[in-house]
């Protein structure tokens, strides 16, 4: 039997431990800020029950050829054009989608959180193929020529063959006692499969075959409460050439090598949400809300952000000049990624984001708890000034806050300040691994 405690009471819990004097603090409340980024919005569009405000952990949207793919926890699955948000098809799936879509080399895949995992043509939404996991997928899947990968809430990664559905091979981690709800997006790197898992460790096996290349702990337990122990690796790997950048729950932010697992470099840093990379930095969104920029090849802090501190904060996408996250009242904040300054605010909705954004060069598309599936584009900056820093780079130092200036384009701050939900898991002790929750 499992219970599911949202994330941000978990937070509380450990930041109250911390000192049973101090109150907890609260969502920043956003500021006005001149607008620098031009942010343009192409297209909003609903998919499912916009009434039904829901938990859409593992529902992110996915783009290919074009194309976007969203779903619905009732089994609405749309097709719509990037450019336009023109439906290409709609489908009424006949089970409770939990997982995904995931889109590439022409197919969809979306995952059940009963265990079912299908696969539709995604010019034509025709079901190619559908089969049975037996455990709950929270996750997005990763779609490669020959093999699609999804995580399972049991500590598996299952390697199904991408034209048939055809289970290849599983591998299994041991699951914790008590866990972050939720589970890390697998990645396909040259012939690996690489994810996180619920113990802090990352894991590359054998693409075609599941044997494993190497596992590394990116964290190890800790402390005295099960709360203190967790170090989950809810979040998608990401790869660079032949290195490997992973960030886990109160753990760490490494580098690692793609052939070995060998640590380069790492940090101590908490994030459920994850990390983006580009060609020089990555970008991490941590547990507090601080928006971190690091150098890739060896970990030096470029800047960070704390003007968003507590926002339940998405999984950073990655644009020509800024870096888009979208929060837990339905904002999408832009961060210029040499300074970390704030240069765009945009509101989808008055409603949650709880799941990672899809990107495509400068265009972010973003599903709400509620729903609503938009579309933006921003404008590269052609030949502009730079915008002074808002923290200089140095590790470790005290974060600086930029300094808001009112402007006739700034986006006024909103009323609400409630704090942000995500879910933990706890099963009971066992001998063996865990048994997937009914």
């Amino acid at each position: 039997m499992r219970l599911l405690l949202p994330l941000s009471f978990a937070a509380l819990l450990i930041a109250a431990g911390c000192s049973k004097d101090k109150d907890v603090e609260p969502p920043a409340t956003l500021v006005n800020f001149p607008s620098t980024l031009p942010v343009k919005k192409l297209w909003s569009e609903g998919v499912g029950n916009k009434k039904q405000i829901k938990l859409r952990l593992g529902l992110g949207p996915a783009i290919d050829n074009g194309l976007v793919f969203a779903a619905s926890h009732k089994g609405e699955m749309v097709a719509v054009n990037l450019d336009t948000g023109r439906n290409v098809w709609v489908k009424k799936l006949k089970m409770p989608i939990s997982a995904g879509p995931a889109a590439g080399f022409g197919i969809v895949v979306a995952g059940s959180s009963k265990g079912a995992v299908i696969a539709l043509d995604g010019a034509t939404g025709r079901q190619l193929w559908r089969v049975q996991i037996n455990s709950e997928l929270l996750s997005s899947p990763a779609v490669s020529e020959k093999v699609v990968l999804i995580r399972s809430v049991d500590g598996r990664l299952h390697g199904l063959d991408t034209h048939t559905g055809k289970s290849l091979w599983s591998v299994e981690q041991q699951v914790p006692r008590l866990s972050l709800r939720g589970t890390a997006i697998p990645v396909v790197a040259k012939d690996s499969a690489i994810s996180g898992f619920d113990n802090g460790k990352v894991m590359a096996v054998s693409l075609t075959t599941g044997d494993t290349i190497w596992d590394t702990a990116l964290a190890s337990p800790h402390g005295r409460t099960e709360l203190d122990r967790l170090v989950d690796i809810d979040s998608a790997v990401r790869v660079v050439g032949d290195n490997v950048f992973a960030a886990g729950f109160q753990g760490r932010t490494a580098m690692l090598a793609l052939d070995s697992g060998q640590l380069w470099w790492s940090h101590d840093m908490s994030s459920y949400r994850g990390l983006a990379v580009d060609a020089d930095n990555l970008y991490v969104t941590q547990s507090d809300g601080i928006v971190v920029a690091m150098r890739q090849r060896d970990g030096a802090e470029m800047w960070r952000n704390d003007k968003l501190k507590r926002r339940g904060l998405s999984t950073p996408i990655v644009t020509t000049d800024a870096i888009a996250i979208a929060d837990f009242q339905g904002y999408i904040h832009w961060l210029d990624k040499s300074t970390g300054v704030l240069v765009a605010r945009q509101r989808v909705a008055k409603q949650r984001v709880s799941n990672p954004p899809a990107g495509a060069d400068d265009t972010i598309v973003v599903l709400t708890d509620g729903g609503t599936l938009a579309a933006y584009r921003a404008t590269p900056r052609v030949s502009r000034h730079p915008v002074p820093a808002a923290t200089p780079a140095a590790p470790g130092a005290a974060p600086l806050i930029e300094t808001p200036a009112p402007s006739a384009t700034a986006t006024p701050p909103p009323a609400e300040t409630t704090a942000p939900p995500a879910e933990t898991t706890a099963t009971p002790p066992a001998t063996a691994p865990p048994a997937p929750p009914p």
